[in-house]
């Protein structure tokens, strides 16, 4: 996407979490003509989103004011969230010391945390904080609005689609879907037919290394979806290199995704890696739109 005149010069805001998606997301904007206005989160971005940014500051996950004061001081009136924050985060010794929320983010989650009158599923969280960020006049777009060319296309990308590795699919599919209706997760493991693995709270990579752990004959298929309420700006199922290599290193022998709801990041790079080792890495979804042709045809 190139530079379009009625953005030159607009503010946009960058919430930045871990991984590389927030730093194409950054260079997309600066090529669209945005000026960027980058908060990374502690322990999560990538210094290099300094570089890319107009201005960039660094802020701990649990300081909510302290985020929408930075892109009200800016003039930020729209912005949009990128890269994954690492929930587990929650669930270590003395994690709220060193992520000591400020006084926002007590009001904002108190019923999350304190009281336990509301969960703390991911798609809840997530939209208590696009709520705090509106609250203020601070709205969130979804990043694949900015870079729509990350959104992967339906069909065979890599590899052979293999009546074995369709039949898990499929049966994958409808698990995968199931627990991100309850948001428990997006991604499962099968083999056969059966299930090795579920991911919870610990991502994808550590839920594909169980499932090498646990199936060490190897061979298992990797089945991630989008959730069926998804919200666009954010928690968007993402891979790339990383999420391969796991599953070669794992044992794996496919990955399912879903398309037009998944994003691929550093397409060349995971396709050459997908045929150098033998691995099929398949986009389910309706072949109408943008299909790429089925070799297992």
């Amino acid at each position: 996407m190139t530079t379009n005149p009625s953005h030159v010069g607009a503010k946009i805001g960058l919430l930045a979490g871990w991984g590389r998606f927030p730093i194409i997301v950054a260079e997309a904007l600066r090529r669209q003509g945005y000026r960027v206005y980058c908060l990374g989160i502690k322990d999560h971005a990538d210094p290099r989103l300094r570089e890319l940014s107009h201005d960039y500051a660094e802020v701990g996950i649990a300081r909510l004011g302290a985020q929408i004061r930075y892109f009200r001081r800016n003039g930020v009136r729209r912005a949009t969230m990128a890269g994954k924050l690492h929930k587990v985060v929650m669930f270590r010794p003395y994690y709220i010391l060193k992520h000591l929320p400020d006084w926002r983010c007590m009001r904002k989650f108190y019923p999350h945390f304190l009281t336990r009158t509301k969960d703390r599923n991911d798609d809840t969280i997530l939209s208590s904080v696009v709520e705090a960020y509106a609250e203020d006049g601070i709205t969130f777009a979804p990043a694949t609005d900015f870079a729509p060319e990350l959104l992967v296309r339906a069909g065979v990308l890599a590899g052979r689609l293999s009546g074995a590795i369709r039949r898990d699919v499929e049966y994958g599919w409808r698990l995968a879907k199931e627990i991100g209706r309850l948001d428990i997760g997006q991604t499962v493991a099968v083999k056969g037919r059966a299930v090795i693995a579920v991911e919870a709270v610990e991502g994808t990579d550590e839920c594909i290394r169980r499932a090498g752990r646990l199936c060490t004959a190897g061979g298992f298929t990797i089945v991630k979806v989008a959730k069926p309420q998804q919200d666009m700006r954010f928690d968007v199922p993402t891979i790339g290199t990383r999420t391969l290599e796991t599953l070669i290193q794992a044992g794996g022998r496919a990955l399912a995704v879903e398309a037009g709801r998944t994003i691929l990041l550093d397409e060349p790079q995971v396709l050459a890696l997908a045929a150098r080792h033998r691995v099929t890495l398949y986009a389910h979804g309706d072949s109408g739109a943008g299909s790429r042709r089925d070799a297992a045809a």
